[in-house]
């Protein structure tokens, strides 16, 4: 048998209700509900600063940690009768708001797990201020300018020989540069001007100078052209012996001979040592060794090599090469790899035009005739340039 309890009207005061008639009166569980009810409301405000009750716990959990057992059962669980009652377990009505308590408990409930599984806060870094917009930039301590070593130039470094341009000291030929009014003079500045304007046309160096046969006058010529070409400002012309046979360039400026023009294209001597500076704008190569091998030091890969890193170190504008007559040895044959074109000079007085022939026809497919000179014109007295 299940009792229920009716609760009085809300009219009535709470003494009539337990006062009323049989039908209406109170039972026993239902008076024990109403004690325990006042008994909690009275109680529980007290307690609950002390302990607050974990969010999972209800009321009825709280009912069981005091000891007392539930309303509408025994201690044992069953009601008097011997049945098992099902009563569902009313909200208890402390008189204050039940969803603020429950609420702050939670709060602190997980405010204590909070605590006890917090991490530990992260060391505090250095601040670093960062440009976003602009990439971090690394300073520089600024340094005074380095100035660069500027390339080493051989060409000053050539030991100077004095040289009188005015002709005051005897040498075994005529120099133009003592006679400027000369006929002579006039002449070689002429082809001084044309052989300039074919080398730079072709955009060439290196010029031989030979003769059909011996006593033509190669060496007067290639010493008196040197000489008209280093009146050019801001130039370097460049006048190298390679008449092995009968070297003869020292005799014609009237300086002393020097060096030894083999050691010195097969690489055993070297350039500083061998050239000589006139002035700024020539510099001699002369032989004091004859040597009747020519040919074979002229044919020497040695002496091609030779012959660009002087070309390359001094910067030259112009190279002339003294070198033996062309239908008496094969020393201009095996040169003619090295040139860039042949100034042929013609003696008035012996020089035939079959020997001119012969010259040209050796020279063909090997290096071009720049021009021929006449030397020792008989009706001008001067020497005549045929380009």
């Amino acid at each position: 048998m299940k009792h229920f309890a009716v609760s009085a009207p809300v009219s009535a005061p709470r003494s009539q209700a337990f006062e009323r008639n049989d039908e209406d009166q109170m039972t026993q569980k239902g008076f024990k509900r109403f004690q325990r009810r006042r008994t909690q409301q009275d109680r529980l405000p007290e307690r609950l600063p002390e302990r607050l009750p974990e969010p999972q716990d209800d009321a009825a959990s709280i009912l069981q940690q005091e000891g007392e057992p539930l309303s509408g059962a025994s201690e044992t669980g069953t009601s008097e009768s011997g049945a098992t009652d099902d009563i569902t377990m009313p909200e208890v009505d402390t008189g204050l708001d039940t969803g603020l308590d429950t609420g702050m408990a939670r709060y602190l409930s997980q405010s204590e797990r909070i605590d006890e599984t917090r991490p530990v806060p992260p060391v505090p870094q250095p601040d670093v201020v960062l440009d976003r917009d602009i990439q971090p930039r690394v300073k520089v301590a600024s340094q005074a300018p380095v100035s660069l070593p500027t390339r080493f130039d051989p060409w000053v470094q050539f030991p100077e020989v004095p040289f009188d341009f005015l002709g005051q000291t005897p040498s075994r030929l005529p120099l133009v540069s003592a006679f400027r009014a000369s006929p002579t003079a006039r002449a070689f500045d002429l082809l001084r001007t044309r052989l300039l304007h074919s080398l730079k046309t072709h955009g060439w160096k290196r010029v031989a100078v030979t003769s059909p046969s011996a006593g033509g006058g190669t060496t007067f010529c290639a010493v008196n052209l040197a000489l008209s070409l280093a009146r050019i400002p801001a130039s370097r012309t460049v006048l190298m012996d390679l008449n092995f046979r009968a070297p003869g360039v020292a005799a014609a400026l009237g300086i002393a001979p020097h060096g030894n023009m083999a050691e010195f294209l097969t690489g055993e001597v070297p350039i500083g040592q061998h050239l000589q500076r006139l002035s700024d704008t020539l510099v001699v190569g002369s032989n004091c060794a004859p040597d009747q091998n020519a040919s074979e030091i002229l044919h020497d890969p040695r002496t091609a090599d030779v012959i660009s890193a002087l070309i390359n170190d001094t910067r030259a504008d112009t190279v002339l090469f003294d070198l033996p007559p062309v239908l008496e040895h094969d020393d201009v044959t095996a040169f003619l790899p090295q040139v860039d074109g042949v100034l042929l000079i013609s003696d008035g007085d012996r020089t035939t035009a079959a020997e001119l022939a012969a010259c040209e026809k050796m020279l063909a497919g090997h290096a071009p005739l720049l021009g021929v000179g006449l030397n020792r014109a008989q009706q001008t007295d001067k020497t005549q340039v045929t380009p």
